[in-house]
């Protein structure tokens, strides 16, 4: 890792969750409400947080990048800001120059040869910004609001052997696929997650990258801690802490005045974040100086 890299806060975040056996919560964010849940969910739970925006965020306003920015940067816990799934190298240039810490290079759409290339390329880049990266080895089916679907893709399980090719392409995160999807279930008797394929890959990466945890849709307090157990430091969450507020605003839209509206909804998204985090067990975490 070039040595700019070790003052990156988001790699300083995970490496102390590695250390620390817990996980931080990578929250999916879309608007006002989810970013201001974050900050005050992190700040009365004195957990570390991380902010995660998808390329969409570029395409719909630059100003919801500068919001996260200014929340991270006025936050009184660590939090950090995480551009998600983002799947062409235009999208990656154009974030890079927005203060993310880190970017998932996802070139997972391609083929593993092309994958390796791009990701390799890509990150000697975003180091030189001093961005962590992230990458998928193998393909994590499925699709979510902000994500290309890869469900008409063959999904493919990380292997060891895979997982190492992707660390050495220079990469900060791994994203491996052992039976997560992205989007929706369909039931709990749904989640079939291989912990023996996962022990096998934090085995290979450990020291060298830090796992991170996607398709956590309906996973229940168990299987999420069982995921930390096996490696996992940062545990991305969408519907899990967004469903009160979508149930919420769907029921209540046109019945109750705006600000009202924005300021409940608000309340139940940090509600269940908060859950999460002492789910996760970073509460508390957030006075360690990374």
């Amino acid at each position: 890792m070039p040595k700019s890299m070790k003052d990156n806060r988001a790699v300083r975040m995970l490496k102390a969750a590695e250390e620390g056996g817990y996980g931080v919560i990578g929250v999916v964010s879309y608007n006002l409400e989810t970013i201001t849940a974050v900050v005050r969910a992190a700040e009365k739970k004195r957990s570390p947080a991380q902010i995660l925006l998808f390329p969409w965020a570029l395409h719909y306003s630059p100003l919801l990048i500068h919001l996260a920015v200014a929340a991270c940067k006025t936050a009184t816990v660590p939090i950090v800001l995480h551009m998600d799934h983002a799947q062409s190298e235009e999208e990656i240039i154009a974030a890079s120059e927005y203060e993310f810490d880190s970017i998932m290079v996802d070139m997972s759409h391609y083929e593993k040869e092309e994958n390796l290339e791009k990701t390799e390329r890509i990150t000697k880049f975003l180091h030189e910004k001093g961005i962590a990266t992230e990458a998928e080895p193998g393909r994590i089916n499925g699709g979510e609001d902000g994500v290309k679907d890869t469900g008409d893709l063959e999904g493919l399980l990380t292997t060891a052997e895979e997982a190492t090719l992707f660390v050495d392409t220079g990469i900060d995160f791994l994203a491996p696929a052992f039976g997560n999807i992205h989007g929706n279930y369909w039931g709990v008797e749904n989640i079939k997650l291989e912990y023996d394929r996962l022990e096998k890959i934090q085995a290979a990466t450990k020291g060298r990258a830090q796992l991170v945890l996607h398709g956590t849709n309906t996973f229940p307090d168990a299987t999420m801690q069982n995921c930390i157990k096996g490696g996992m430091t940062r545990c991305n969450v969408n519907e899990l802490v967004l469903h009160k507020y979508s149930k919420y605003v769907a029921e209540n839209t046109g019945k109750t005045p705006l600000t009202e509206l924005m300021a409940k909804g608000t309340d139940l998204i940090q509600e269940l974040i908060e859950y999460q985090m002492d789910v996760m067990g970073s509460t508390g975490k957030g006075d360690v100086l990374y």
